[in-house]
């Protein structure tokens, strides 16, 4: 087998890992935002969109970066991506907030059903993606 298989298989596997390790964390960070029941006004400061071409479709993500200032009187600014895209710089929104970690605010309206949801969908697709490398991974004949 090529060395190089030895090699792009695991590196695959890996960051297929690592982006369900960061789905997880993300939306455990949403969850504990939405139920710590702190709230703030925020400042949509700016927003943009970015494209990504994924086999010749493009996809586009939405982005927006709030400023606000918790009940302690701390400045926070952050981003989010996936807001609506007719949110645009300068509005006031509400953003729910942990007082552990501010930055790690959410500006989207509690959906733990649907947040969830996402998280299974999005497991179950990278353990299939995970399952199907090591098939080829284990079954591919020596080159």
């Amino acid at each position: 087998m090529n060395p190089y298989f030895n090699i792009v298989m695991p590196l695959m596997i890996a960051l297929l890992v690592w982006g369900g390790y960061a789905l997880v964390r993300r939306t455990r960070e949403r969850r504990t935002a939405w139920e710590s029941g702190l709230t703030a006004r925020a400042r949509v400061v700016r927003a943009w969109a970015t494209t990504q071409m994924v086999n010749n479709v493009a996809r586009r993500v939405q982005w927006h970066e709030y400023d606000y200032t918790t009940g302690d009187g701390l400045a926070v600014r952050f981003k989010e991506s996936g807001g609506p895209r007719d949110r645009a710089g300068g509005e006031e929104v509400l953003v729910y907030y942990t007082p552990a970690d501010p930055e790690k605010a959410t500006a989207c309206e509690p959906q733990p059903g649907k947040d969830t949801a996402g998280m299974v969908f999005g497991l179950f697709f990278i353990g299939a993606a995970v399952i199907a490398i090591l098939y080829a991974w284990t079954t591919v004949p020596e080159l």
